[in-house]
């Protein structure tokens, strides 16, 4: 099944470093940095940006998963981890980043 057939579960546990790796390819330009999956998303003005942040933080309440934003001009920088799993990465992590590029990809990114 792929991430975008998915929804985030309540109970997600935490992935062994195994388990991310065969999950990384799923989301190209996707990374793990300091323990979370992040991304930049570039936008051609402000207005697409904060298009872009409305849109995922209407998903985001939908899945109940809530990434770090940072939020400039034309960039926004997308931080996901799961609290409920310590921190750790999980399930609902890859999904909801799926569902960023698919967002991205709609909007017709940068």
């Amino acid at each position: 099944m792929t991430l975008l057939a998915q929804t985030c579960s309540a109970q997600a546990a935490a992935l062994d470093a195994h388990a991310i790796a065969a999950l990384l390819p799923q989301v190209p330009g996707w990374r793990v940095a300091d323990g979370k999956l992040t991304r930049s998303f570039t936008f051609k003005n402000y207005y697409d940006t904060m298009a872009f942040v409305n849109a995922l933080a209407w998903i985001s309440h939908h899945q109940d998963h809530h990434p770090e934003l940072t939020v400039t001009y034309k960039e926004c920088a997308v931080r996901y981890n799961t609290h409920s799993a310590g921190g750790a990465l999980s399930d609902n992590d890859f999904i909801c980043a799926a569902r960023a590029d698919a967002l991205f990809e709609q909007r017709g990114g940068a």
